[in-house]
């Protein structure tokens, strides 16, 4: 990826959060945190734009996907991956229904995997 790209992640496991996060600033991203679905939109809005979204599905106040439809119903057409480690075949549904520039990644991942789904929506620079 290119240096200084910018990325927002959004998951309400701190432990995960931190590594994901780690990863993406020794590829040479800037990383902005939030630690919830409301967060999520919060950090959209006002510290936007980001080059890719990071988002969990389970989080407090709203999931990761609700806050990744609304922002694509608004018109934001920042590519998306999505993480989680629940097993409802629906998810691979809604993740497609946010477009060709959307990834599901399944928890628990290796970070090798992570960065490959991150190089995959954004270039490797």
């Amino acid at each position: 990826m290119t240096p200084g790209t910018r990325i927002l992640v959004a998951d309400d496991d701190p432990d995960l959060l931190q590594s994901v996060a780690a990863a993406l600033r020794q590829a040479g991203a800037e990383v902005v945190c939030a630690e919830s679905g409301a967060g999520l939109i919060t950090k959209m809005a006002d510290e936007g734009p980001f080059a890719l979204v990071v988002a969990d599905i389970s989080m407090p106040w709203m999931s990761g996907l609700h806050a990744m439809h609304s922002a694509r119903f608004a018109g934001l057409s920042t590519p998306i991956l999505v993480m989680t480690a629940l097993n409802d075949p629906q998810i691979d549904e809604q993740v497609r229904a946010l477009g060709r520039d959307a990834l599901l990644l399944r928890k628990p991942f290796v970070l090798e995997d992570f960065v490959q789904a991150v190089e995959r929506l954004v270039g490797s620079g």
